[in-house]
């Protein structure tokens, strides 16, 4: 069986008064239904615009979608009508966005806001649709979901405001639900929350996730497969286990080595990347993270510097794939 979603080559553009910006450079993935995909990377490595593009979202202008493929149940995204992409979009594939508060409007009751997707998508009509929004509400665990359905969004905290965002993405019952980091908001113990909702409705609708983070440690206890990102490139892909087993690619060293552990010595200070994230501006002809690369520095393989490595199976399995010329598990060069 095919997986629900496919992404194939996809690369993504922004046209800039400073030339060409390749935000997205030719990523692959699939995610299988029932999966959950964490994707994971620094700010500004192309996870949000990724699934923006997967979404048919991308403001043009200044950004395009210059390459690639996004099937979706075996239909590429990518040549629908913008008719099409508004049947599937927050129908079958739903968003819950980074900020809630500007992606609520603030002029519409938080009622109104779920209810529309029911009425538009699942020809309700208003006592049906507003009934099913409370049910919503209640299976995301907001306190007297009767009486709060025409609040507005300034009315409710963060949290709460996130929870409003998850009711709504899955009003339509979607078969993919991509989270673009939706815990970077809120304090700890409610993105817990957060997260444990998420996975339950998760198991409870049978559905497919896509989790944007920059955080790993969220990841290994929600996702089965992790995709590392860099610098527009998926640089690592592995399940999560092997992830965190065998780290394959120096960049995902230094995310690991970068996050506190319960199990590291009391001593044991947390290690940083060091340099600057690269510059998207233009072509980049070597491996984008050869600047900022330990391994780089110390072995100075020219390779690193005259191409850029592609995806490629490590260790036993096809599954573990990472973008590197070094092989960090050997201590040598490929």
């Amino acid at each position: 069986m095919a997986p629900l979603l496919q992404v194939k080559g996809l690369k993504t553009q922004f046209f800039t008064q400073d030339g060409i910006v390749h935000a997205v450079d030719g990523i692959s993935y699939d995610v299988e239904e029932g999966e959950t995909l964490g994707i994971v990377g620094e700010s500004g490595c192309g996870k949000s615009v990724g699934v923006l593009s997967v979404m048919r979202l991308i403001p043009t202008p200044p950004g395009k979608i210059v390459a690639g493929e996004v099937l979706f149940q075996g239909r590429d995204m990518l040549k629908m009508s913008e008719e099409e992409v508004r049947q599937i979009r927050g129908n079958q594939m739903a968003m819950i966005f980074q900020d809630p508060m500007t992606s609520l409007n603030p002029v519409l009751t938080i009622g109104r806001q779920i209810s529309e997707a029911l009425e538009l998508h699942l020809n309700m009509d208003k006592n049906q649709a507003r009934t099913r929004t409370i049910e919503l509400l209640e299976m995301v665990n907001i306190p007297g979901a009767a009486g709060r359905v025409d609040d507005y969004p300034h009315q409710f905290s963060g949290g709460m405001r996130q929870r409003v965002m998850i009711a709504m993405a899955l009003s339509c019952n979607p078969k993919l639900l991509i989270a673009d980091e939706p815990t970077t908001a809120l304090d700890v113990t409610i993105q817990a929350q957060f997260v444990d909702i998420v996975k339950r409705l998760r198991d409870e609708l049978s559905m497919s996730v896509i989790w944007i983070t920059h955080d790993l440690g969220i990841v290994a206890g929600l996702a089965q497969r992790v995709a590392v990102m860099y610098a527009g490139h998926i640089v690592e892909m592995a399940s999560v286990k092997d992830l965190y087993r065998e780290p394959s690619h120096p960049y995902t060293l230094g995310l690991l080595g970068s996050i506190p552990r319960l199990d590291a010595e009391r001593r044991s200070r947390l290690t940083p990347i060091e340099g600057l994230p690269p510059d998207l501006v233009g072509e980049n002809r070597g491996c984008p993270f050869a600047p900022r690369c330990p391994y780089q520095k110390e072995h100075a393989i020219e390779r690193c510097l005259q191409e850029n490595p592609q995806l490629a199976p490590v260790g036993t399995g096809l599954k573990h794939q990472a973008a590197c010329w070094f092989d960090v598990r050997r201590g040598m060069a490929r």
